[in-house]
């Protein structure tokens, strides 16, 4: 009997094994325009296996990224009895690795379905089904409940599914909507026409969607502030259902050692006394500590999680020659690095594994760079971890949205103010606090840019004095390119290609946030073969290298007088863009990489370090 059981059972495994590969084999990327070399290894069976939150890490999680079913129906229409097909999650459905390949549209919705059943140990916990990000606006059934709605494309989300729950086989539907340039949320680089320096929508799910379980309390966020002059560290902790005795415990760790520790009754922060021979965070010594955060409640240990930090300031300062400078741990940085688009010709917003994306961050620090603009849009969680251990400073843009001002109205200084409705502006509002909620307990995250060249901008004053509030601890650079107005830590210009500084703000830190964008066709790797487009026309390596270092030198000249930052559009060709220090496929670099590797070091340290 037993025998026959054994037998049984492996003919299961077998069935399902079998089937399983016929799906997977069905499975191709959609189209035939260029790939990296990640995209070309993608293993559906093992789709971005790595946890996805490394601020709030668990041991326990369920990676649900793989084949689902997918459908496209007009909008409104109710959950679809049939699918078209499977869909690769978490890829965009307009995404090659997606293997759909369409486009959604706002006329539209993208309806995913897909079965899962709960392991037997999870029994007693509850269980959250997290969405690393979603664009743009989702809802979510369990077993045909209502599990929960969100809206953002960029941040993170999650629903508590245990009451929807059943024994064995469980089914997720999920349906989105996402009206790319036809709606007012913010969407970064995405156009329903592509072309020039706009770039392919991107709908649906396109980070991790996980399930984890946790206590019936379990800690819900971490934010951590670092105060280097104090030699302290805070942090603040949100826990379920919390109660005035509930006890938070932290400790920090140097490796296995635990070298501080502290702890706080109720909603009280944890205030930590760092060691006198604590390290500092910067980019030539990236140091970072681990925390592990535990909460008790009557005495028993109820959850604990993984988390890292680091001890590093950053601010700002008039030096003695009466220029606001940037300064890293009390000690002046030229801040100078690539502006990064964050786009992959095969995914998209979507990078083909964690090892795609770490590459950018490594090749960008191998460059000499100290900084990277990230570009209109959030990257994942493991994105920023990455620039924490490699050492990155992050400059963050908040994905534009909206309207854009018409360029030709658009004045240098003090230009018009664009009017959003009542609902586009709580949406902008929303979604940037989203933004920072999420990122500001990362180590690398160095400036907050709420708008870029008047791309939606409205109110700058009044939001630039906000994010300010809300987060003291980083310098605002209120408008990127413009319009300007006098608010914010950063007069921010973008001159093309040579940089310039056409205006001068005494009162603020002054930078080029854009310059560069030589512009060089590599047949072969062009996502476009005959519409593509940059600042001239450079027939090779060695005149390209050349344009380059001519820019840089005269980044030198500016910083005596009183520049303090600039980045160089941009790390890689995007679609039609042909301005790239790397060809669209990260196959090929433009430039002499050891030529610009000490150009680019020499321009960030430019600046004489000043002590406290």
């Amino acid at each position: 009997m037993k025998r026959t059981i054994k037998y049984q059972h492996i003919f299961s495994i077998a069935i399902l094994l079998v089937y399983s590969s016929v799906s997977y084999a069905q499975w191709k990327p959609a189209g035939d325009r260029i790939m990296t070399e990640w995209g070309e290894q993608t293993d559906v069976e093992n789709v971005l296996p790595e946890y996805p939150r490394p601020l709030m890490e668990r041991g326990e999680w369920m990676n649900l990224n793989g084949l689902w079913q997918y459908a496209i129906l007009p909008a409104g229409k109710a959950v679809p009895q049939n699918y078209d097909g499977e869909i690769l999650v978490p890829f965009a459905v307009e995404s090659a690795l997606s293997g759909v390949g369409k486009e959604l549209g706002e006329a539209n919705e993208l309806w995913y379905q897909r079965k899962f059943s709960v392991p037997s140990r999870w029994k007693g916990k509850r269980v959250l089904l997290n969405f690393g990000a979603v664009d743009w606006k989702t809802t979510v059934w369990v077993n045909g409940i209502k599990a929960g709605e969100h809206c953002g494309g960029f941040t993170p989300f999650a629903f508590d599914i245990t009451q929807t729950l059943k024994k064995g086989e469980n089914e997720i539907v999920v349906r989105v909507w996402d009206p790319t340039d036809k709606g007012f949320q913010a969407r970064g680089k995405q156009v329903s026409k592509p072309g020039h320096i706009w770039y392919t929508p991107v709908s649906g799910i396109w980070q991790t969607v996980w399930l984890e379980p946790v206590p019936e309390r379990a800690i819900e966020n971490i934010r951590t502030t670092p105060d280097i002059d104090g030699g302290r560290l805070t942090v603040e902790t949100t826990v379920s259902s919390r109660r005035a005795t509930d006890l938070i415990e932290v400790k920090v760790l140097d490796g296995n050692k635990v070298i501080a520790s502290g702890s706080a009754l109720g909603r009280n922060s944890v205030e930590i006394a760092m060691p006198s021979d604590f390290r500092l965070w910067s980019p030539d010594s990236p140091a970072l500590y681990d925390l592990e955060i535990s909460f008790y409640a009557d005495g028993k240990l109820q959850d604990r999680v993984k988390s890292y930090t680091a001890m590093r300031k950053f601010s700002t300062y008039r030096d003695e020659n009466g220029y606001m400078r940037m300064q890293l741990n009390n000690r002046d940085i030229f801040h100078f690095g690539p502006l990064d688009q964050g786009w992959w010709p095969d995914g998209l917003y979507t990078a083909p594994s964690d090892e795609a994306l770490s590459y950018d961050i490594e090749k960008t620090k191998e460059l000499g760079f100290n900084m990277i603009r990230k570009h209109l849009k959030v990257e994942p969680a493991r994105w920023y971890a990455h620039c924490d251990r490699i050492g990155m400073i992050v400059w963050q843009d908040m994905p534009n949205g909206d309207r854009n001002q018409d360029w030709q109205y658009r004045q240098f200084y003090y230009g018009p103010d664009m009017v959003r409705t009542p609902e586009s502006e709580a949406t902008y509002r929303k979604e940037w606090k989203e933004v920072m909620d999420c990122l500001y307990s990362y180590p690398c995250i160095g400036v907050w840019t709420p708008f870029n060249e008047a791309m939606g901008q409205f109110k700058p004053v009044e939001i630039a004095e906000w994010t300010k509030a809300y987060d003291p601890t980083r310098p605002v650079n209120p408008a990127s390119g413009g319009n300007y107005f006098p608010c914010g830590d950063i007069l921010d210009l973008h001159s093309y290609p040579e940089p310039v500084m056409f205006l001068f703000d005494a009162d603020r830190v002054n930078v080029i946030g854009e310059f560069g964008g030589i512009g060089m066709a590599m047949k072969g790797h062009l996502w476009n073969e005959d519409r593509n487009w940059g600042y001239g026309d450079l027939k090779g390596k060695e005149e390209a290298t050349a344009e380059y270092l001519e820019y840089a030198n005269r980044l030198e000249e500016l910083s005596a007088l009183g520049l303090c930052g600039a980045v160089y559009t941009q790390t890689t060709d995007v679609e039609s863009e042909i301005n790239g220090l790397m060809t669209y496929d990260r196959k090929v670099m433009k430039m002499d990489a050891d030529a610009l590797r000490k150009a680019n070091s020499k321009v960030c340290r430019c600046l004489d370090s000043h002590a406290e």
